[in-house]
């Protein structure tokens, strides 16, 4: 993937990748990352978990925003089935 997200953003747009193997992702270098500490074939979180997905994906956007420095990984962390996610708020400040 970060392969992927280097040639989109050598067009000019910047991306971010949501990672569950944090070794891989400091080997591959995408330009920038979260890592959730999650089952394997989980990024977004549970099936059908909509709180849940939609915090994952508000901490990827603030990320895209906040993070300047290329290869940065962002330690996200969200416990699997053990966390509430009702109050998470987009905050791109």
């Amino acid at each position: 993937m970060a392969l992927v997200q280097r040639e989109i953003e050598r067009a000019g747009i910047a991306t971010v990748g949501i990672s569950i193997v944090r070794a891989y992702t400091e080997k591959v270098k995408p330009p920038r990352s979260i890592y959730l500490h999650w089952p394997f074939g989980h990024p977004l979180g549970e099936p059908f978990n909509r709180n849940q997905q939609r915090a994952v994906l508000i901490r990827a956007f603030e990320a895209l925003y906040s993070i300047k420095t290329p290869g940065e990984i962002r330690d996200i962390p969200y416990k699997w089935r053990r966390e509430s996610y009702e109050d998470e708020k987009l905050d791109l400040c």
